[in-house]
């Protein structure tokens, strides 16, 4: 099942694509030129530690669990069956000794029919985790910009960066980030619309 560990990894190192500029229409901000701020005023562009997002979000904690779980279930499974294939090759091997010409054939088709069905099972396996890896990156994805942009419009943000090694930003100040708020804001959330547990105390930490 190397397939699947594969893809496992894959999602539990899924990363959100917070790079595209998100721009939001702010009128209260329209007088307002880009040169510096004042004193109190918020900025109109600000940053997010992926990474830490990423580390300190309820959901894809919840979500990585559930599909871990999922996947142990797919090994087991594809374990039973290979084990049980094994056996009745190993079977075939002892006996073929005293088999007749015709149950030989018999047997060898019918066992290479079933090694091919369990490679075809494996590839489903495979798929069915890939479609999910795909369905928790979309879902991540949607979920993040989804508050990013209200964030933005109720603080008169015009954008919101990823800031990370990866990212084309190689230096924003401490005052741009809302690393913080924004993962508790997701918490929260997700905490209202899924009936979750609270986060951890430390959940902001980074």
């Amino acid at each position: 099942m190397k397939n699947l560990s594969l893809a496992l990894n894959g999602v539990l190192l899924v990363a959100v694509a917070i790079l595209y500029f998100l721009h939001f229409s702010s009128k209260s901000d329209s007088g307002q030129g880009g040169s510096g701020f004042t004193s109190g005023e918020k900025p109109l562009i600000a940053f997010i530690n992926a990474d830490s997002v990423l580390k300190h979000y309820k959901y894809l904690e919840v979500k990585r669990k559930e599909l871990e779980e999922k996947t142990r279930k797919m090994e087991q499974e594809y374990r039973t069956r290979t084990e049980g294939l094994q056996n009745e090759i190993n079977n075939y091997q002892r006996n073929v000794g005293n088999m007749t010409l015709s149950q030989v054939r018999a047997v060898e088709e019918d066992l290479q029919r079933k090694q091919q069905n369990l490679r075809m099972y494996e590839q489903t396996l495979t798929q069915e985790l890939m479609a999910e890896e795909s369905k928790l990156n979309k879902e991540l994805y949607d979920r993040v910009t989804s508050y990013l942009k209200k964030y933005g419009q109720t603080n008169g943000l015009h954008i919101v960066l990823k800031y990370d090694q990866t990212s084309d930003v190689l230096f924003a100040g401490d005052s741009l980030d809302i690393t913080n708020e924004v993962i508790r804001g997701l918490n929260e959330e997700f905490e209202q619309k899924d009936g979750t547990a609270k986060a951890p105390a430390d959940s902001t930490k980074r």
